[in-house]
């Protein structure tokens, strides 16, 4: 099994090291360059690359290093060096680039793209922070057969997760459909090898598309927070719902007496928001 790793973020991360805990590790990886990251803007690598580097140091002597691809855009250059790995298949996890038809065409069994959410809703960039921000009472993970457009293939496997919206923060549910993904893909990849995986065709009648959210839509009003904190429930749990879905990115926040508040974590108490950790500007998180 020949497969290459499309894969940059943490969660794309989780899944690449449970894969290769599994003994099943990518002949490549393809992720981000190293980019700036911080107040000091100190060069760093993407979440995968540290994976990769991590398998590369604690491997037998017998085993094949991964290679790593960096390229800031999917030209024939980096499509010579991905024919030259011979791969089976591809496996897509939040790249966050489109990927040409020319790259999809390089493995001989096609792509295998993993998306967190029940597809054909939630499509797009923002699958978690969106069914956080809705309410849902359940979400997913899919693994599909990526072709050129958003999300859009035959599925392979689905697996459905229940969701608490309210009690639920960002990390805590990436990093579960993260690991489901994983095992998914453990079951998935095997049968695509030997040609026993079936597929079904996403209905498109119930396709639904997220967006990807900057720190404009994690304000929320002073006057609105106060509201909640005073009962108002509605206003609550919307915005504990924000709180969740927007930390650690791109951040709730507010403004009071013109500094900015970043709201880091709540719950709700008695109908009303209840508040356990915010971040003045210049200050460190504290309860309030």
């Amino acid at each position: 099994m020949r497969y290459v790793f499309f894969g940059t973020p943490r969660f794309a991360a989780i899944i690449l090291d449970r894969l290769i805990a599994a003994g099943m590790p990518p002949v490549g990886l393809v992720c981000n360059p190293d980019r700036p990251v911080g107040r000091k803007k100190i060069i760093t690598p993407p979440p995968t690359k540290l994976v990769a580097a991590a398998y590369a140091g604690a491997k037998a002597a017998s085993a094949a290093p991964v290679a790593v691809l960096q390229p800031e855009r999917l030209d024939e250059a980096c499509i010579a060096e991905l024919h030259a790995l011979q791969p089976d298949f591809f496996v897509v996890a939040a790249y966050a680039k489109i990927i040409p038809r020319a790259v999809l065409d390089v493995p001989r069994l096609g792509t295998l793209g993993t998306h967190p959410s029940l597809l054909p809703k939630y499509r797009g960039a923002s699958p978690i922070q969106s069914v956080l921000l809705a309410g849902e009472t359940e979400t997913g993970t899919t693994i599909y057969a990526m072709d050129e457009k958003m999300d859009h293939g035959p599925i392979y496997a689905q697996e459905t997760v229940p969701l608490d919206a309210l009690a639920t923060s960002y990390l805590a549910l990436e990093a579960t459909l993260a690991m489901r993904s994983a095992e998914l893909l453990l079951r998935t990849m095997p049968m695509l090898m030997d040609g026993t995986a079936a597929a079904r065709v996403q209905d498109e009648s119930q396709a639904t598309f997220t967006k990807k959210f900057t720190a404009d839509n994690g304000f929320i009003a002073a006057s609105e927070l106060d509201a909640a904190r005073d009962g108002s429930r509605d206003k609550a749990e919307l915005i504990l719902r924000t709180i969740n879905a927007f930390t650690p990115e791109p951040g709730a926040w507010t403004l009071r007496d013109g500094k900015r508040i970043k709201l880091l974590a709540a719950t709700m108490q008695d109908g009303a928001l209840k508040l356990l950790s915010l971040q003045q500007e210049g200050e460190k998180p504290k309860a309030p």
